[in-house]
């Protein structure tokens, strides 16, 4: 799947089968469902991109301090991309690993 497929299928109700934590949670986030996301992730290790998405979340959240902890756990620097944007470049670095 590539991440136009990955955003296409937020239409769905369900996510694609087979995705990893990291990949999920940013598909419920995509769905506005962050609590449902944000539970996804609290006992990941960072090293699959959770980290990186749990940023993403508490960036979306409106949490920037949180979110620059999680940036800095993924070894990313904060974004100032929209949410959109960066939710997208998420996808396709996460379902290019």
């Amino acid at each position: 799947m590539d991440a136009q497929g990955f955003r296409a299928s937020l239409e769905q109700t369900a996510p694609p089968e087979g995705l990893g934590v990291p990949l999920e949670a940013l598909w419920w986030g995509g769905k506005g469902e962050w609590h449902r996301s944000h539970d996804l992730l609290q006992d990941q290790d960072d090293a699959n991109g959770s980290a990186w998405v749990h940023a993403w979340l508490h960036r979306e959240e409106g949490d920037l301090p949180n979110a620059r902890y999680w940036y800095g756990r993924a070894g990313k620097s904060p974004s100032e991309a929209s949410l959109t944007d960066e939710w997208d470049e998420i996808a396709a670095g996460l379902l290019n690993a």
